[in-house]
């Protein structure tokens, strides 16, 4: 004879896994439908071919395109604080403290990050398409800072530990406050990054091509990596999304079958 509480339990968790399996299906429609919004973006390489689609455009201008290419400083790039003949474009250091505070509910040192400072430099900037020895056709990105996306690298990080006497740890212990350590980062938009770039693209002076926030409102964004790779990402999280719902609802309709026969 059959568990009674198993059938209620079977129930319940087919229940669950048709409610997962929606979930999952839902997310998955939405990212097919960002998908195809994607799709619908021209796309192109910082090349002559893209010169001639924007001369050719109406008022020299393309209201919202992707540009692939590798980055490249125009004048001098910046030198990395930290490691050697590391060169980049864009770079952002942080400085922030660690401390534990005394916390007297619970009656335990509870750790905190403060005084959180950042300093950010870049120099101007083009994208060059990928296998050009020449700077001859380019597409220069403007306030790089105003662009979303994660484009920076971090290429160096360190973690200072205090060090305490014998009266700062008394000191410490008194006044409920300690400091840890002190972390430095420093990020990198380097020389030679394969990037891709979402914005507004503009032709000045017949010959210079220039990537920059979109008029329309659309977003500003700058990914690592070409085109191509980007989009393959958001398949592959499509397809996630479709595999959970296979399965979560393959095993919701194989509990319920069970507890029907």
């Amino acid at each position: 004879m059959s568990d009674p509480l198993l059938n209620p339990l079977t129930v319940i968790c087919a229940g669950s896994c048709f409610a997962f399996s929606g979930l999952f299906y839902k997310l998955y429609s939405e990212k097919r439908q960002e998908i195809q919004k994607l799709k619908e973006i021209p796309n192109f390489q910082a090349d002559h071919h893209l010169l001639r689609i924007l001369k050719a455009s109406s008022n020299n201008r393309l209201n919202y395109v992707a540009v692939e290419g590798l980055v490249q400083a125009i004048g001098e790039p910046i030198s990395s604080r930290n490691v050697p003949r590391c060169y980049g474009v864009v770079q952002k250091i942080t400085v922030q403290e660690h401390w534990k505070y005394w916390n007297s509910v619970l009656k335990s040192w509870v750790s905190k990050k403060v005084n959180k400072k950042q300093t950010t430099n870049t120099v101007p900037f083009s994208l060059i398409q990928p296998g050009s020895y020449t700077s001859e056709v380019s597409v220069r990105v403007d306030s790089p800072l105003e662009a979303s996306g994660d484009y920076l690298e971090q290429v160096h990080k360190r973690l200072r530990t205090a060090k305490e006497g014998l009266v700062d740890v008394v000191l410490n212990e008194l006044s409920g406050e300690k400091p840890v350590a002190q972390e430095e980062c420093e990020e990198l938009l380097r020389v030679g990054t394969s990037l891709t770039g979402f914005g507004e693209l503009v032709l000045e002076q017949d010959k210079i091509m220039r990537l920059q926030t979109p008029r329309d409102g659309r977003s500003f964004v700058l990914i690592p990596g070409d085109h191509r790779s980007f989009m393959q990402r958001h398949e592959n999280s499509a397809s996630m999304w479709k595999g959970l719902t296979a399965v979560f609802g393959i095993t919701g309709t194989t509990l319920l079958a069970g507890f029907i026969h």
